[in-house]
């Protein structure tokens, strides 16, 4: 392999890698190094927002996109059922064939799947969120949106096994109350969380910085690296705007069991492989789990209404 390491072959742990889907984030380095891992025989599987393209493809068919405030401070996307459309049509029809298609072309055997195809991701619709407008707390009905309860592992293992790569994006099966699902949109980090847990697999979120900064403003205090809760608390204080959600994600692949996850940036030369030799921000699992952190812990409930309007799909 070009570079490190990255770890290799069927005794290391299977990597999740999050590509993110800002035009700030070149997603050529990340293809180069999936290949190079899967050659070295090492299972990874891709998961790929796509916030500008779809903020794109709304406005190209003559709508606005649509950001409001949680009760909690976080700003998103509010997707109505005709955003809705326009988010299929870009992340499961447009990004994820195109990328799939680039991950065929550099020799990698990539299969394409949305999060409803084969229940791979899934959970219960959220139709209605709280937000904040004009300094007033309102209800907006008619979203789409869900968190993942479920991911469908038993289907990326087989595949894994037979030597394909999956390439997975939003949307996600929401349950509606009837049993029926819909594809509802659904944050991209937390998708890549999700999936990380399920499998036991390492996380690299890459993004468009080093890592998580102490001074979000400075480069040059880069925090390397969180091995124990304080350290932990320490970079969540520091992660402020979209840096707040991919800790978040973080710690959910942790609590649910991946080893450990890295935030590192897209762009520069082997950004998987860097990641994987200690590059970015590495945070482990014993960050997470030795003060009994869990889904449990009340730290949660904070974690669910700042979830409900994450930005959803970057």
């Amino acid at each position: 392999m070009s570079g490190a390491s990255g770890g290799s072959g069927v005794d290391s742990p299977p990597v999740v890698v999050k590509i993110g889907g800002a035009k700030a984030v070149d997603p050529a380095g990340a293809v180069g190094d999936v290949a190079d891992l899967v050659a070295d025989g090492r299972h990874v599987v891709v998961v790929h927002g796509g916030s500008t393209v779809v903020d794109e493809t709304i406005t190209r068919l003559g709508m606005e996109p649509e950001y409001v405030e949680s009760a909690s401070g976080v700003t998103g996307r509010f997707t109505d059922a005709e955003t809705m459309e326009a988010f299929t049509m870009a992340m499961a029809g447009k990004l994820n064939t195109e990328l799939t298609a680039l991950f065929r072309s550099a020799g990698v055997d990539a299969v394409g799947l949305s999060g409803v195809d084969g229940g791979l991701l899934s959970g219960p619709r959220k139709s209605a969120v709280r937000v904040v407008e004009d300094g007033k707390k309102k209800i907006r009905r008619g979203e789409h949106s869900g968190r993942i309860e479920s991911v469908n592992a038993d289907l990326l293992d087989g595949l894994l096994a037979d030597g394909y790569t999956p390439v997975c994006s939003p949307p996600m099966a929401g349950e509606e109350s009837d049993g029926t699902f819909t594809p509802v949109n659904t944050d991209a980090d937390r998708a890549a969380a999700a999936v990380a847990g399920a499998l036991g697999a390492e996380l690299v979120l890459l993004t468009d910085v080093a890592g998580v900064y102490a001074d979000p403003d400075d480069p040059g205090t880069l925090i390397e690296s969180a091995a124990t809760a304080a350290e932990f608390e320490a970079v969540k204080s520091a992660a402020e705007g979209f840096m707040g959600k991919k800790v978040m994600a973080a710690r959910e692949a942790l609590t649910e069991g991946a080893p450990r996850v890295i935030v590192a940036d897209a762009n520069v030369e082997n950004p998987i492989v860097s990641a994987l030799d200690g590059t970015g921000t590495t945070i482990e699992r014993a960050a997470v789990v030795e003060d009994g952190a869990s889904g449990a812990d009340g730290e949660n409930g904070a974690d669910e209404d700042a979830e409900a309007k994450a930005e959803v799909d970057g």
